[in-house]
């Protein structure tokens, strides 16, 4: 029962950090990179549709991108949704490929982009400490019903603090690194 109180708890944390992932992958810093492009959706037919399911995005060097749609009618719509995000990209259109290059980011961008990075991990941390009370309730409901004694809860509660202070310290050694991907130059 502990046991798979804990593996819940471990696997609950893991999906906190994979999201965190996601969302740095998001941030950008000054290389290209395709998934910066995952949160613009473009109207086809009628419905919005990711990017990424309407063209084939690519990196041309480390600061452009090049945006290939899979039919050439989308090409003005893609451009207008690259344009209306919130990214600062300026599409370049040559026949039906569209060209992103990076722009370099500036001191006062860096620090924006750390803070938003820092309030994901933030997130992710809070999201962590939510699993920890769920699965120490969880545990604290088994000696409630009288299904293991205080001894087992007291371990139990210790291990689930080792893993979650684990999965902290993952959320913070991923902040370190995106930061220095940000402040790289």
């Amino acid at each position: 029962m502990i046991e798979d109180i804990k593996k819940e708890a471990g696997v609950r944390m893991q999906k906190s950090i994979d999201a965190l992932g996601s969302n740095f992958n998001k941030i950008r810093t000054g290389r290209a990179h395709p998934s910066i492009l995952d949160s613009i959706t473009v109207d086809y037919y009628g419905s919005d549709t990711p990017l990424s399911q309407v063209a084939n995005i690519s990196v041309l060097d480390a600061r452009t991108l090049s945006v290939s749609p899979w039919e050439k009618q989308l090409t003005p719509d893609i451009e207008k949704a690259i344009m209306k995000s919130d990214l600062g990209l300026n599409p370049a259109t040559q026949g039906d490929l569209i060209r992103l290059p990076m722009p370099a980011l500036t001191e006062e961008t860096r620090k924006n982009y750390i803070k938003q990075a820092k309030s994901e991990s933030e997130n992710a941390k809070i999201s962590i400490r939510n699993v920890r009370r769920d699965a120490l309730a969880d545990v604290k409901e088994l000696l409630k019903e009288k299904e293991i004694g205080e001894d087992d809860e007291r371990r139990a509660q210790d291990e689930i603090q080792k893993i979650t202070d684990k999965y902290v310290a993952d959320v913070d050694a991923a902040f370190a690194v995106k930061e220095k991907d940000l402040m790289e130059i």
